[in-house]
């Protein structure tokens, strides 16, 4: 893998697509939602990276995102105060953000080749394709599971040498699956978001309970869910406003059923809500909905699986706890919540309570919802949008975005 280098402004062809990047992604935000111009596309289709996976940090005091290429590579752009971009150093972007950051994509360090990669807060990990996991950035709770609260700025290998086929990442937590279906937390654990049948902090990775065989897994903040091999949903940790599902507002130490009998096969566990698909490909959400994040058309918590407005069927969902985001079996891209900072990628700052087509006549494989809201379209170009004040949009601006622009190719 090639070293991380820093772009420096010189005159050449870079500079004038560069610049024409930018600009065109100026006059992108004065579009109508029915998407950027195919010039846009176009122009950007041989700078850019071809990703396969992208994940967007939403949590905690800045943003970054993280992506993984169809060849194994991993960047990462935006905030970098503690490490989390995995480049070897903390150090000042070529733009200004008051912190060091990136705003354009940066390899992440190693050599490795990886198979996806999560960003969390002020943290990062990944799985690399012999199935390691490593962890990098802010570990004073232990979240990179490296036996030690040592901060690292580069991929540090998780304690135990277990292989993994699935990691997921909250604010200063980790979960993985083993190959043998084997769910594994470490970092912090105050309320129980192990499930481990403690509170207690972790360093290195503890076995969840339940002797349960895990298909996927998800962490927030305060709790983790995941889906079983035979599609039944758990969570545990805090029960604030009911996003573990289960009918009451208790917190659980251990795996707990969420209600209703429903047969899932994906699960995403926001802020203070939680969202799924079912086999049946329908959207439903449960927990916090103040920001209309569980696309009800209401604003009302819901304590049990409560479904999404709409007859669309869902391919995924993922959700951030402010705004959620989805993608239907046709490939198109649905957001609804909070929109203070154009989050939805609607062309507006307008809140929804219900399911929004995203602006940009993309097709997408997948959406994620973060700091920035970031997507993989059916071609494998990176989008993001909403705000950019650590540059976590990646298009080598700050300037918030209302609608999808282009991930910009690697410093």
């Amino acid at each position: 893998m090639p070293s991380p280098g820093r772009w420096t402004l010189r005159v050449g062809p870079a500079l004038v697509l560069l610049l024409l990047v930018t600009a065109l992604g100026c006059r992108d935000d004065a579009e109508s939602p029915t998407g950027p111009p195919s010039a846009l596309v176009a122009s950007t289709a041989t700078a850019t990276l071809s990703f396969a996976q992208v994940s967007a940090n939403g949590f905690g005091a800045g943003s970054h995102t993280c992506g993984v290429t169809t060849d194994g590579r991993a960047y990462c752009w935006g905030l970098n105060t503690a490490g989390q971009l995995g480049i070897g150093s903390v150090f000042d972007g070529p733009e200004d953000c008051g912190n060091p950051c990136s705003t354009r994509p940066m390899a992440v360090v190693g050599g490795h080749r990886w198979l996806h990669v999560r960003a969390g807060d002020r943290f990062s990990c990944g799985l690399t394709t012999d199935n390691l996991a490593y962890c990098w950035g802010m570990n004073f709770q232990g979240q990179l599971g490296t036996g030690t609260n040592v901060s690292r700025d580069v991929p540090t290998p998780v304690a135990g040498g277990r292989k993994f086929r699935q990691i997921r990442v909250g604010v200063a937590h980790a979960c993985a699956i083993t190959l043998a279906n084997v769910a594994f937390c470490w970092g912090y654990n105050q309320f129980g978001q192990l499930g481990d049948g403690t509170t207690t902090d972790s360093p290195t990775p503890v076995r969840v309970l339940g002797d349960l065989n895990w298909s996927v897994l998800t962490a927030d903040y305060t709790h983790t869910c995941g889906v079983t091999t035979a599609n039944k949903a758990y969570c545990w940790g805090s029960n604030f406003s009911g996003k573990l599902g289960d009918g009451t507002q208790t917190d659980r130490l251990r795996p707990r059923a969420v209600s209703g009998g429903l047969a899932f096969r994906q699960i995403e566990a926001g802020f203070g809500n939680t969202c799924a698909v079912t086999t049946a490909n329908r959207a439903y959400c449960w927990g916090d909905n103040f920001n209309g994040a569980l696309g009800d058309n209401t604003r009302i918590d819901r304590l049990t699986p409560t479904p999404v407005a709409g007859t669309r069927l869902f391919d995924n969902v993922n959700t951030v706890g402010s705004h959620t985001c989805g993608v239907t079996l046709g490939g198109k891209g649905f957001c609804w919540g909070n929109n203070s900072v154009g989050q939805l990628g609607t062309g507006s700052t307008t809140p929804r309570l219900g399911p929004t087509l995203v602006g940009g006549g993309l097709l997408w494989s997948g959406i994620v919802a973060g700091g920035a809201t970031c997507g993989i379209t059916t071609g494998n170009r990176a989008y993001c949008w909403g705000d950019n004040t650590d540059g976590q949009l990646g298009d080598g601006t700050r300037v918030m975005r209302l609608l999808p622009a282009p991930v910009a190719g690697p410093i």
